[in-house]
């Protein structure tokens, strides 16, 4: 497999899904800006937010793709049967334990939104009983994604990754056409409007995979539940990956519940917003380089290939090197013009784009730990090791939790994602000094030589974006299209600059341009 070239497939279609996501958000900014109501409906967006990335991008395929792919592979079976099968076994056990507990948080709605949110902070009878009813309306999205996420791993298994990642462009969609088709002026409507599209959106991207599937010759029968030992060897599975797949987002409730409990009113919008441009580079490198590299390792550990497995890690580390950086830097640099131009008008203050702005630069810091995590953990799920990656991923949610108690009331809106960033550092680096220690990770001469370069040329780009981003300000707070073509422009000088330090830095060279090249070109 041209690992480059499905790593591209998948960030080619999480790109259009991230930028389908900052409209949607510019919109919801423009109609609800930063107050309770919006911290109403992204507090009711959070569990089912988690869980799906918690299932559909972390534990379930972390524990699913290695036994399916197991069962496809092996010589003495039947192939894709065996692994069919397999599935049908899980979803007749999964199914049911979706349904009980849909139904549970549907009755104990009130309970899980107070700990979502502290009760926010002074709100009202009313207000709260309002919260609740998002949370109420939120929820079956939660069972679906779950569901979505057994056909995407399918799929994923199946190498037919871009359905799969294509399906997030849906959940988009559906918000935006709920925002423009049914905004009102009464910011509490829209939000109520926004909650009813997340479980719209979580139906239509399980008919959309569930399709995807019969057309590729993969259908799943209901069965009878039984827990035989490859069933009861998947579930010990998911609930440890699910932890370790997911402490960013489990940081991130953290981080919710206290803003919202703590902090001033709209204090979560900033938090939120800061997070979905984060979530911008981490979607596009991270995902897609996790859901690559499971697949694959798994296949070359399982044929011997050990060496092979390592060129693999390395040449995914330095991918995500490459990519991240950089955007490290531009957030960090240039946060504030970026946030205008995206967020900055209706409803959505100046001073509300100041405080995302500063909330992002805390949460950037920690981009990089993000994503490596998605490049560290297939070293482990790949050996069916799901226990080491949850006790360093407990470990780091329990950083996050001192670190939020000690910064939140400080920093205000910048102390969750400071500790935020702090805590997933701190994951990363045992889960790298882990795989160094067990022999099952080397970092070679080629990534050892480059990634001080990239570093490196990464700075230089932030130097220029330091010094160039006062001329466009004032573009920023114009029309749209203004605001894109000086985004558009910030971008490509950052852009260029770095793609030309790389290059005199020797981070990246001419020839791995030339290869990049004939790659795409064989593929066209």
């Amino acid at each position: 497999m041209n690992l480059l070239k499905a790593t591209g497939t998948i960030g080619g279609l999480t790109l259009v899904s991230r930028v389908l996501g900052l409209v949607r958000d510019s919109l919801f900014a423009r109609y609800i800006g930063a107050s309770f109501a919006s911290d109403a409906f992204l507090v009711a967006f959070r569990l089912p937010n988690m869980f799906r990335a918690l299932f559909a991008e972390g534990a379930f395929a972390s524990a699913f793709i290695p036994m399916f792919n197991r069962k496809v592979g092996d010589p003495d079976g039947n192939g894709l049967r065996d692994g069919l099968d397999f599935a049908e076994q899980a979803l007749a056990v999964l199914l049911p334990v979706l349904l009980v507990m849909t139904a549970l948080l549907e009755i104990f709605a009130w309970p899980v939104t107070f700990a979502l949110s502290g009760k926010f902070n002074g709100v009202s009878h009313d207000q709260f009983a309002f919260a609740v009813q998002l949370s109420r309306i939120t929820i079956p999205y939660l069972m679906l994604i779950s569901l979505v996420s057994l056909f995407g791993g399918l799929l994923n298994s199946l190498h037919k990754f871009w359905v799969n990642a294509a399906a997030p462009i849906l959940l988009n969609l559906t918000l935006i056409a709920a925002l423009l088709g049914f905004h009102t002026t009464d910011p509490l409507e829209t939000a109520r409007n926004q909650a009813i599209a997340v479980s719209v959106s979580g139906l239509l991207q399980l008919i959309w995979l569930a399709l995807a599937c019969k057309r590729n010759g993969v259908s799943l029968r209901l069965r009878r539940p039984r827990l035989n030992p490859e069933v009861k060897r998947l579930m010990a599975l998911i609930w440890p990956a699910a932890a370790g797949a997911g402490a960013v987002q489990i940081n991130l409730v953290i981080s919710t519940a206290l803003a919202a409990s703590l902090l001033a009113h709209g204090s979560v919008t900033y938090i939120y917003m800061a997070d979905r441009l984060n979530q911008l580079p981490l979607g596009l490198i991270g995902i897609g380089l996790g859901t690559v590299l499971l697949p694959t390792i798994s296949r070359q550990l399982g044929a011997g290939e050990e060496q092979a497995a390592m060129e693999t890690q390395n040449r995914g580390l330095e991918l995500a090197l490459l990519l991240t950086l950089p955007a490290t830097v531009a957030l960090v640099v240039a946060g504030e013009p970026i946030a205008a131009a995206l967020f900055g008008y209706g409803r959505y203050t100046p001073e509300d784009t100041h405080f995302t702005a500063q909330a992002l630069a805390a949460f950037s810091i920690g981009l990089p730990s993000y994503i490596l995590v998605k490049v560290l953990t297939p070293g482990f799920y790949a050996r069916q090791d799901t226990r080491t990656p949850v006790r360093y991923a407990t470990l780091s949610m329990v950083v996050n939790l001192v670190g939020n108690l000690a910064l939140i009331l400080p920093l205000q809106h910048m102390g969750p994602p400071l500790a935020t960033a702090i805590a997933s550092t701190v994951n990363t680096a045992l889960l790298y000094r882990t795989l160094v220690k067990r022999g099952h990770f080397t970092a070679d001469a080629r990534l050892r030589r480059r990634a001080p370069r990239l570093a490196l040329a990464a700075l230089l780009m932030g130097a220029v974006l330091w010094f160039t981003q006062g001329a466009l300000t004032p573009y920023v707070h114009g029309s749209w299209a203004v605001r894109i073509a000086a985004l558009a422009v910030l971008v490509s000088a950052g852009g260029l600059v770095y793609g030309a330090s790389t290059i005199l830095l020797g981070a990246f060279s001419k020839d791995d341009l030339a290869l990049l090249l004939r790659r795409r070109r064989s593929t066209t």
